[in-house]
């Protein structure tokens, strides 16, 4: 969303007031003002304008200096009316900072003192003006990096607009960003009760949260909430499922990477993740035809076919290895053992080439297909891949 920062013209004209001798800066300080809303939105007139404004900023704070006009209405309105303009001009988040500051404490004073609405309408223009602002150097310091600033001005914004959804996600992200999970949270959590556009991904970002503050069962909690509000969003899915398998809470979990399955058959990352749950549980050929599936629909999909490789290398390692620890009599069993090994060893080939030749470079691809080798007692192509896995040293 896009705030516009607008220029008051004639309409924004500070109506003039008695002068008294002792209010001389109070008048020149209105009067340079009124001067800055004409010229202000001319961009011919920008080096004047910002002149005329220095000079209303001058005498306000000499009145404000001057214990006469120091705690009058009138000052504390003129005093906010000219620093939202400084604000609103400054592009350093840095400086604009105080700027904000002053203009917020002496419009809350101004609010606070005008009983009888005087100027209730400069009161009133520059908070509006401020608010726009505020947005906008929070929009400023985001793209700058400067996460902190950008939360304080979302904030201040959030303040006069509490109910303005787009606010409060920059809020919550600039919160995240400058590692304030507590706030980030606190606008989240608002948030979800909304019909923001984008709260599939604030439950993903919840969850990374708490994941950061070392709480997985929250993050999992957060997770199996907007997964249930957004049963379809394939990004929710993935990552319940690889949390819930990283944390071993697999209860329910085939059920619903299943139902994932049926409701997107074409999505590789359904399939994926029923993998990784198979294989979790020991369901070895469960767990190779959900990747099989995967890299049917992504034939580079380099993650499935590394999983597909290790899952169809285990029943042949485990077959292997119990064939070596056979007793010298058993050797037909040995004989039989080994055999079915070796026919397991060359059903895993094609995946375990696969995932080197997709990443040439994966210690795991490189250690898989080693150990096809040694068995084969292939001794060149096991020496020629340890170099390779030495080297990634």
């Amino acid at each position: 969303m896009k705030i516009k920062i607008l220029i008051f013209g004639l309409a924004g004209l500070v109506s003039a007031k008695p002068v008294f001798a002792q209010k001389g800066e109070l008048s020149n300080a209105r009067e340079q003002l009124n001067k800055y809303h004409l010229v202000s939105g001319q961009s011919a007139l920008s080096t004047a304008a910002a002149a005329v404004l220095n000079e209303a900023k001058t005498s306000i704070d000499k009145a404000s200096a001057n214990e006469k006009t120091a705690t009058l209405p009138e000052t504390y309105t003129l005093k906010g009316a000219v620093y939202t303009e400084l604000a609103a001009r400054e592009a350093d988040p840095n400086t604009a900072a105080p700027l904000f500051a002053t203009a917020e404490e002496a419009l809350k004073k101004a609010k606070e003192l005008d009983k009888a609405d005087e100027d209730a309408s400069i009161i009133e223009n520059a908070y509006r003006i401020l608010n726009g602002t505020r947005y906008n150097a929070g929009v400023n310091a985001f793209r700058a990096g400067k996460y902190e600033i950008a939360y304080q001005n979302f904030n201040a914004y959030l303040a006069v607009k509490p109910d303005d959804t787009a606010a409060l996600y920059l809020t919550g992200v600039s919160a995240t960003n400058a590692k304030m999970y507590d706030q980030a949270l606190k606008n989240y959590n608002k948030l979800i009760t909304t019909n923001y556009s984008k709260n599939k991904d604030v439950y993903t970002d919840m969850s990374f949260i708490y994941l950061a503050k070392k709480d997985s069962a929250a993050a999992l909690k957060v997770l199996k909430e907007g997964s249930a509000k957004y049963p379809k969003d394939a990004n929710l899915n993935k990552a319940m499922a690889a949390l819930s398998l990283q944390m071993g809470n697999t209860k329910g979990l085939a059920e619903k990477l299943e139902a994932d399955i049926a409701a997107d058959p074409k999505n590789k990352m359904n399939y994926y993740y029923a993998g990784q749950y198979y294989n979790s549980v020991k369901n070895y050929d469960k767990a190779a035809e959900a990747y099989k599936k995967a890299v049917e629909i992504d034939p580079n999909y380099f993650d499935a076919w590394l999983n597909l490789g290790a899952v169809l290398l285990h029943p042949a390692v485990e077959l292997y290895n119990t064939a070596q620890n056979l007793p010298m009599n058993k050797q037909k069993e040995y004989d039989d053992d080994v055999k079915k090994a070796l026919a397991y060893f060359e059903i895993a080939k094609p995946a375990l080439l696969k995932a080197v030749e997709l990443k040439p470079n994966s210690y795991e691809a490189l250690t898989n297909l080693k150990k096809y080798y040694v068995v084969k007692n292939d001794n060149v192509n096991a020496s020629d891949i340890q170099k390779k896995i030495d080297g990634l040293k």
